[in-house]
């Protein structure tokens, strides 16, 4: 949690016992759940606000459309590449032919 390992979690406790005693901890403890509570439902209210106005003004298709379009051009353009490749089969078969006769390399 928050990059705080065991032995350091004892000792940031102990010291809190130590400035603010026993009987303030709880208190504390719970003021502090609250307001992370508080916080939690403020930042949620925030996106669903967020959400509805995206939904209001009609972002949220567009972006489904645009996701959607983009998705169409990239299988498009696997096709493209997969009708090549028997192209390019054709000519490394081609080079290995002319490589194969009176000259050829030496691996």
């Amino acid at each position: 949690m928050f990059g705080i390992g065991g032995g350091e979690m004892i000792f940031i406790i102990f010291i809190a016992l130590m400035l603010f005693g026993s009987d303030k901890i709880p208190e504390m403890a719970r003021a502090l759940g609250k307001g992370m509570r508080q916080l939690k439902d403020a930042t949620n209210d925030i996106k669903s606000e967020i959400q509805k106005g995206a939904e209001a003004n009609g972002l949220d298709k567009s972006l489904l459309d645009i996701k959607g379009s983009i998705n169409r051009e990239i299988e498009k353009a696997k096709e493209n590449i997969g009708g090549h490749s028997e192209s390019l089969e054709q000519s490394r078969q081609d080079i290995e032919d002319i490589t194969s006769g009176p000259i050829q390399r030496q691996r």
